[in-house]
């Protein structure tokens, strides 16, 4: 049989499994024109809860009892494409499903002897390219300049602090416990890591950290970490918003600093991104963090956790902080 995991109703703040439903049926038969693909590893992102919501966004809720999306790694173990044969990899932004047709439409070829497949969800897939073209497109970070990262062990994270320190900044992440932060400034060669959990003044932390400021801030986070870093923004400073998953299950509209008088007074830009935004630098971007990559210059972290059924908790997970760098879910091999 073929399991598939539902929506089965919508989370009212933070989500738990009983939101999530698991369903079997029949294996499908590829028609001419498609291909069967079997699931190898799955992308579970805090974006996601969001897509939870029956509410407007940059991309449509899931649907109630229809299968959840993420980005899939699959096999093709049938087709009738010219342009694919069984045994290719690929990836696509496909259905909680161990078995599945497609049509081949959105679907990318990876290979796994230029890197393992796991890699094309995390630091070669939208991770890397979330990173790199949010840092550089809206960041600038310029050589001497202080990188502040939040959410700095998290998939996106730990990319970004990295190529900063190829940039010439210095690089300052915040994470939620010790264990990270040595992770942080031992494999990742940030200059300093801060505890936001157990550290009782994190703005006094923040400019120990930051004598001479915050010139770019990449805020993975929002809340009242992204409030602490905001009081040391520099003059001109550059502010990417990738995500804020601190708010993400609040249930009510969370009181903050108004950020106008900050903005305005520091001549400050803040801007929220969505990848698809520079989709034409996909290629370029994707040359850029294979080559660092490949000589040793990017290090990649993941957290794996195994089987089909577990999807669900590893999303779970995400809002624990349970992963280091990357979470990802290995169904098949």
């Amino acid at each position: 049989m073929n399991k598939t995991i539902l929506l089965h109703k919508r989370p009212q703040g933070k989500p738990s499994l009983e939101n999530f439903k698991t369903v079997s049926e029949e294996v499908p038969t590829p028609k001419e024109g498609e291909l069967l693909l079997k699931t190898v590893y799955v992308s579970v992102d805090p974006y996601l809860r969001g897509r939870m919501n029956d509410a407007k966004s940059y991309i449509p809720p899931f649907e109630l009892n229809k299968p959840i999306q993420s980005g899939i790694i699959a096999e093709v173990v049938d087709s009738h494409l010219q342009d694919f044969k069984k045994g290719d990899f690929v990836s696509g932004m496909l259905a909680w499903k161990e078995f599945q047709t497609s049509t081949g439409k959105g679907l990318t070829k990876v290979d796994p002897k230029l890197a393992k497949l796991s890699s094309y969800l995390g630091i070669l897939g939208m991770t890397g390219l979330t990173a790199y073209l949010g840092l550089t497109e809206i960041g600038k970070p310029k050589e001497g300049e202080t990188l502040v990262v939040s959410g700095a062990a998290g998939a996106v994270g730990t990319v970004v602090g990295q190529i900063g320190k190829l940039l010439g900044c210095k690089v300052v992440g915040i994470t939620g416990n010790d264990e990270k932060v040595k992770l942080l400034t031992s494999t990742f060669h940030f200059d300093h890591a801060i505890n936001y959990k157990t550290t009782p003044d994190l703005k006094a932390a923040i400019k120990s950290s930051c004598p001479d400021g915050v010139d770019v801030y990449f805020d993975n986070v929002g809340g009242e970490i992204s409030d602490a870093v905001l009081a040391h923004i520099n003059k001109f400073a550059r502010l990417p918003v990738c995500g804020a998953i601190s708010l993400y299950n609040e249930t009510e509209v969370p009181m903050g600093p108004r950020l106008q008088p900050i903005l305005l007074t520091k001549s400050a830009t803040m801007r929220g991104f969505i990848i698809g935004d520079f989709a034409s630098k996909f290629p370029s971007a994707t040359r850029q963090l294979a080559a660092w990559l490949n000589e040793g210059r990017l290090q990649s972290r993941e957290t794996i956790a195994e089987g089909f059924d577990n999807i669900p908790q590893a999303f779970l997970d995400l809002f624990e902080g349970k992963n280091k760098g990357k979470m990802i879910v290995k169904v098949g091999e």
